[in-house]
């Protein structure tokens, strides 16, 4: 039996006009510290996104989430990138009044944390 490894994961949603609090999910995170996963899974649904406002600056939206891809991997996500992967997760998760938000952390087990990833994916966002 292969080994479960405890995750934390958040949804990533895209808040057009914050002060109507309507989103779109836009994405997944996922983190465990212990076995040194985390990754991001972006997928930006830009007829919806423009149905919520269609003046949004889609391409600056685009560029903006694509920073939690650049983060998770190490990869020219500046100073956060180079932090510990818990306190990246706890970084791109923190509660934010902004275009670009999570949810709040969620927990599960795994064997296989990058097809977990692709499933919440597909679940959440597409």
């Amino acid at each position: 039996m292969q080994e479960q490894h405890l995750y934390e994961y958040a949804i990533i949603r895209v808040v057009p006009r914050v002060e109507r609090e309507e989103f779109i999910n836009a994405g997944v995170i996922l983190c465990d510290a212990k076995s040194g996963f985390i990754g991001a899974k972006i997928q930006l649904n830009e007829q919806k996104l423009l149905a919520l406002d269609p003046e949004a600056d889609v391409e600056m939206i685009k560029l903006n989430l694509s920073s939690f891809e650049k983060i998770c991997s190490g990869n020219d996500g500046g100073q956060i990138a180079d932090m510990d992967l818990a306190s990246r997760f706890r970084w791109l998760t923190a509660v934010r009044s902004s275009i670009i938000q999570t949810s709040r952390p969620h927990t599960g087990f795994s064997s296989d944390l990058a097809k977990t990833l692709e499933k919440l994916f597909e679940e959440n966002v597409l």
